[in-house]
């Protein structure tokens, strides 16, 4: 994982504007701990935090270069030597085996064409030397992180982190994932646009009409993947789609298995966190290495995970946390994380202290997970779901969002310990096919959830019955149910009841309903005051449906929760 900022105009006073983006630039050194690098592009800067995972030589530090133009990328390009190949056939040369050393040709090439062409998840920004303009993208899902506001002079800065932009812009946004803004030959002198764009409004709107101008793109920005919308339905029967959802899925963890660093995998014995696995390893010619996290008393998770990496044969290793480090973890997690969101803070717990001990402990730098699965084939509440269209509707709803929840969580916590997150669910062509699939077909009528996704891997000795037909639990509560308990009993003894009732009222935008959100959203405020638009509400069940109007998001207070702790 990389780090990359752009200081997108000259500013009035050239030298404050450096020194100032050195120290936001410096707030994610985490992020690229081997080579920092800044580039005066004569119209701004440009910031490089690297940490090496394709082309380990030196000839792989960005910014890339090429005939006055710049670019910095945090990514991987998939499948970028066929686009290397094809590019020197048409004169271009290479310094080195990066894949985003192919930016500047492409771009050149295609202009902002190109990023249709990316099978990627990547954030990038470009400068372009001939027009003056500069150029940012985010791949389709965002699991590539950046973020964007304007400074007081109306400059546009963009960055990999809210925390590189605390203190040098107005209002702090994330940049919409599918889309690409590009400034034009003028000066920017706009720094209320980020009121509108940049938010789920404004990214939905623009994705509904791609022939009407949306106020993102008013604003600079363009829609060029929606990764969520449906031009049509696949007709393909059950068979047909199971077939295809195992050789897709197959695809996309094979394809990021490639890196010049070492690989490991988080497992919690779930559903998919195991496929990941288990692809991986008969696709493997060493064993894997595997890393489960759980709580000392009652971990539901690490049991689970034994088993599945006995049955794979993986170098498997278990982390455990105790109460202690939970609660003295909240705030530097609440930091890394840039969110109040309760499910989001939850869920992170586990997964940043497991990260902790693998970058404490071994030499290994690319992390798979097993995110995004649950917003294409379904959560627990989404069997409430009064419809297939109903479902279909929360499903483009949440990839939309995702960004903001479970994909920034994965990249922060592992981010911050110096590791790159891939996500093999997130592969653009396997979610393109799932998302087209008759949603009919996705609801659970089944008694079973996610059964598309097991039925596509009963044969070829993936998992053991037990695992691929086991219940889904959420990875706060399974890491063990006494972790949510903990936290919920610490933000008792914060909060009076009357300075509970009081702390809600500071707070006019997703005002938080518990102690526990108060106490998020207050430590949230300390590091990033009056930013809480980052994020467009709470991660909650859809509460319009009956049996979802619930006040906390764990899975632990739905009817239909059954085996799921167990």
């Amino acid at each position: 994982m990389c780090s990359i900022m752009g200081f997108c105009g000259r500013g009035a006073d050239p030298q404050k504007a450096l020194e100032k983006f050195k120290e936001g630039f410096q707030r994610t050194i985490s992020r690229g701990p081997d080579d920092s690098r800044i580039v005066d592009t004569g119209r701004g800067l440009l910031g490089f935090h690297r940490l090496a995972i394709m082309g380990l030589t030196d000839s792989g530090m960005q910014p890339f270069a090429l005939d006055g133009s710049y670019v910095v990328c945090n990514g991987e390009l998939y499948g970028f030597e066929k686009e290397r190949e094809a590019l020197k056939q048409k004169g271009y040369t290479f310094a080195s085996d990066s894949d985003c050393e192919i930016l500047l040709p492409l771009y050149r090439e295609y202009g902002v064409e190109m990023f249709s062409r990316l099978d990627a998840e990547f954030a990038c920004i470009i400068y372009d030397g001939e027009t003056g303009e500069y150029i940012a993208a985010r791949d389709p899902i965002g699991i590539r992180p950046l973020y964007y506001g304007y400074d007081e002079e109306g400059v546009i800065v963009f960055a990999s982190e809210a925390k590189n932009l605390v203190g040098l812009v107005t209002r702090i946004m994330p940049f919409p994932p599918g889309h690409y803004y590009k400034s034009g030959k003028r000066k920017e002198a706009d720094p209320d646009h980020a009121k509108i764009s940049g938010s789920s409004a404004a990214v939905e709107a623009s994705s509904k009409d791609k022939n009407a101008k949306s106020e993102c793109e008013v604003s600079g920005f363009h829609c060029y993947c929606d990764i969520a919308g449906v031009d049509q339905v696949c007709g393909d029967d059950l068979e047909t789609v199971c077939g295809k959802i195992h050789d897709k899925l197959v695809a996309g963890v094979e394809k990021r298995l490639v890196a010049d660093a070492k690989v490991g995998f988080l497992l919690s014995g779930g559903l998919d966190s195991s496929l990941v696995c288990a692809i991986a390893a008969k696709k493997s010619k060493e064993p894997i290495k595997t890393f489960a996290i759980g709580m000392t008393e009652d971990a539901i998770d690490l049991k689970y995970a034994k088993q599945v990496a006995d049955f794979i044969g993986s170098d498997h290793k278990e982390v455990y946390m105790t109460p202690e480090e939970v609660i003295s973890s909240l705030e530097e997690v609440i930091h890394l994380l840039g969110t109040y969101d309760i499910t989001t803070i939850r869920a992170s717990m586990g997964m940043y202290l497991v990260c902790k001990a693998i970058h404490e402990q071994t030499d290994i730098r690319v992390i798979l997970t097993g995110e995004i699965s649950d917003e294409l084939f379904g959560y627990k509440y989404t069997d409430f779901a009064p419809s297939a269209e109903a479902f279909q509707e929360e499903a483009v709803k949440r990839l939309r969002e995702l960004h903001m929840y479970d994909v920034l969580r994965a990249d922060r916590c592992i981010s911050v310990n110096s590791l790159e997150a891939r996500v093999p669910f997130g592969d653009l062509d396997f979610v393109k096919y799932v998302m087209s699939i008759d949603p009919q077909k996705k609801i659970n009528t089944y008694g079973k959830g996610k059964y598309l996704l097991r039925h596509a891997f009963e044969e070829g000795g993936y998992l053991p019955e037990e695992i691929l037909w086991r219940e889904k639990a959420a990875f706060s509560d399974a890491v063990g149910h006494s972790m949510v308990d903990y936290l919920k009993e610490y933000a008792e003894t914060k909060y009076s009841d009357e300075a509970f009732e009081e702390g809600c009222k500071k707070y006019d935008f997703a005002r938080p309903f518990t102690k526990e959100s108060l106490l998020y959203r207050d430590i949230f405020e300390k590091y990033y005051p009056g930013q809480a638009q980052m994020v467009v509400d709470f991660w909650m069940p859809n509460k319009s449906w009956e049996g979802c109007n619930v006040n906390d998001p764990s899975a632990r207070v739905l009817s239909n929760y059954g085996d799921s702790g167990k």
